[in-house]
């Protein structure tokens, strides 16, 4: 019997880096302006804010709920930028933001801290204050300032691991399927710790590398998921990465239940 263990639920963050990376702008002297009122002490900062994915998605959407609500709260004049969660994307983005030189810009970490390192630079030399939410970036924060707004992901994915095994009993020699941004630097951070934590128990660990694409269509994991089940029967646990594929579960069970050579299963 497959069992799936959910991670933590994201809205309550999502909105945290939203109104995290909207405030940290404002200076002590806009603070303290007597004149402007009193929750709208960030009026008049310019941001650009990444809101990840795409405005419907799953995840997208809470994000971009929550950094409206702190827009609405707080006074600034903030401009939304939606990038599939393509990390190329967002860095061509990132680089129009700078060249627009607002006051801040809250910025997704997914690109790793290679490739955002020398735009954080560029940020830097003309003044713009960045922040990094939901992956996070600590050799840019180091070098070039900023804050992170999100969960401390391999804690947290090592905690989800050691969870899963107490909570479904499972043991040595049981066999776990971790999805995960593999091979994309930054990215698997917390997909790490899980594995980290099911290896350490001995378990065996089979990781797939998900498609970037599949955060906006959670459909193209399908076949990857089946594949990965024609192959391994055996599996007892999914430890998905979270935001859109999450809501698709119901789908990859039954789709994982049509393949033909799986035996031994409850499907219903």
């Amino acid at each position: 019997m497959i069992t799936v263990r959910k991670p933590s639920p994201w809205a309550s963050l999502a909105l945290a880096a939203a109104l995290a990376a909207t405030t940290f702008i404002a200076t002590p002297t806009q603070a303290a302006d007597p004149n402007q009122g009193a929750g709208k002490w960030c009026q008049g900062v310019r941001i650009r804010f990444f809101v990840g994915g795409d405005p419907g998605d799953a995840f997208a959407s809470i994000v971009y709920k929550g950094a409206q609500q702190a827009e609405a709260d707080l006074g600034p004049k903030v401009e939304y930028v939606f990038s599939g969660w393509q990390t190329e994307k967002m860095l061509a983005q990132l680089r129009d933001a700078i060249a627009a030189k607002p006051d801040g810009i809250a910025m997704m970490g997914h690109a790793g801290d290679d490739a955002i390192m020398p735009l954080a630079e560029q940020a830097s030399k003309a003044g713009i204050t960045m922040m990094y939410q939901n992956v996070d970036v600590p050799k840019v924060r180091a070098k070039f300032g900023g804050g992170y707004v999100g969960a401390n992901l391999y804690p947290q994915g090592r905690a989800l691991g050691e969870e899963a095994i107490r909570t479904l009993g499972l043991k040595k020699g049981d066999t776990a399927l971790v999805f995960g941004a593999w091979g994309q630097p930054g990215r698997f951070i917390r997909e790490q710790g899980t594995t980290d934590a099911l290896i350490e128990a001995g378990m065996k660990v089979i990781t797939v590398a998900g498609q970037p694409a599949a955060a906006t269509d959670p459909g193209l994991l399908i076949p990857q998921i089946t594949g990965a089940f024609g192959k391994n029967p055996e599996i007892k646990l999914i430890v998905y990465s979270g935001g859109q594929t999450l809501g698709a579960v119901p789908t990859y069970m039954k789709a994982i239940c049509s393949v033909e050579n799986l035996t031994g299963w409850r499907c219903s």
